[in-house]
């Protein structure tokens, strides 16, 4: 059995830090389920992304958020892909979720964290995490305004309510989406957010030496109440860790099977078997539980980095 490859994708064949070879695992996906539709916009959309993060999008500087960077993004993109791939699969015709709706979906993927990238304006911003709590509204602006750039004027407004999916800002039973084809993108685009991070290979690192850090800046991990009280959510990087096994069990799995739809069953259409997502997943879990219970948070020692930094470097 082949060591997976920290750069990786849970199928170990496809390095989700490179931009082009991600979105030729998706062309390749969609081109098979929906033959002869163009994804032109799609095309270029994985080109804006890339830009976007690395500083090259007129109007933003490069992305400087550790945790949520451009490999989240693309990794995050691909699941989405395969998850629409899941549900089109054992269908045809109108059940079909269709190309343009594929295209759609991935592109919200794509763009769902464009709220934490900073404008040129923004320069007295000491780092995007500080916009944590609004992010995903940030990212429905964005969303507004570059969709008719690329042929998705009618989708727009539609895009700006299915980003909210990912995030917490609205209670997923109150997002304006009727119940039907568009919901079940905002179904999938929720749950290949938590697929896509949940299943990294340096999750458990990730989530101590770069996520902490971006609580601390959206004051998440401390959060001074309108009454003066300091609310301690997480004292410390250790104490995030411990408290991520709470978090998958009680907020992100609820998520996935209450609020989502149970979205994440597409991945194992897609995989024609178990999810390669939920049993990466199971394996971060597993370790990390043993780690907690052993307070021994040396067992965490895979090298984590992050494309910001590079990114950041070259801007």
């Amino acid at each position: 059995m082949n060591i997976r490859l920290n750069q990786n994708d849970v199928t170990n064949r496809i390095d989700v830090e490179d931009a082009e070879r991600v979105r030729e695992a998706v062309l390749e996906i969609f081109q098979a389920r929906y033959s002869g539709a163009s994804f032109a916009p799609l095309v270029q959309a994985f080109d804006d992304a890339k830009d976007l993060f690395e500083g090259r999008y007129p109007g933003y500087l490069a992305c400087d958020t550790l945790y949520h960077d451009l490999r989240h993004t693309l990794d995050m993109a691909l699941a989405m892909a395969r998850l629409i791939d899941g549900h089109d699969r054992g269908r045809s015709g109108t059940e079909q979720l269709g190309a343009r709706r594929a295209m759609l979906g991935v592109i919200i993927a794509l763009l769902h964290d464009s709220g934490y990238i900073r404008r040129n304006s923004e320069t007295d911003v000491a780092n995007g995490a500080v916009f944590t709590k609004v992010h995903v509204s940030r990212s429905a602006d964005f969303l507004l305004h570059y969709l008719p750039s690329r042929g998705f004027a009618a989708e727009a407004e539609l895009a700006a309510k299915l980003v909210h999916f990912t995030g917490y800002e609205i209670e997923v039973d109150e997002i304006q989406v009727p119940v039907g084809k568009d919901r079940l993108i905002g179904y999938m685009v929720g749950t290949a957010d938590l697929l896509g991070q949940m299943s990294d290979r340096m999750y458990l690192e990730k989530c101590r030496e770069f996520l902490y850090e971006e609580f601390v800046w959206g004051q998440i991990a401390r959060e001074i109440l309108p009454d003066g009280r300091e609310l301690v959510r997480y004292a410390s990087p250790e104490d995030l860790i411990v408290k991520t096994p709470g978090f998958y069990e009680y907020v992100a799995r609820q998520r996935m099977e209450r609020k989502l739809g149970a979205a994440d069953r597409y991945a194992s259409a897609h995989f024609n078997g178990p999810s390669l997502y939920q049993s990466e997943i199971d394996r971060n879990m597993d370790f990390l539980r043993q780690t907690v219970d052993t307070a021994n948070f040396e067992r965490l020692r895979r090298g984590c980095y992050s494309l910001s930094q590079a990114a950041r470097r070259a801007a």
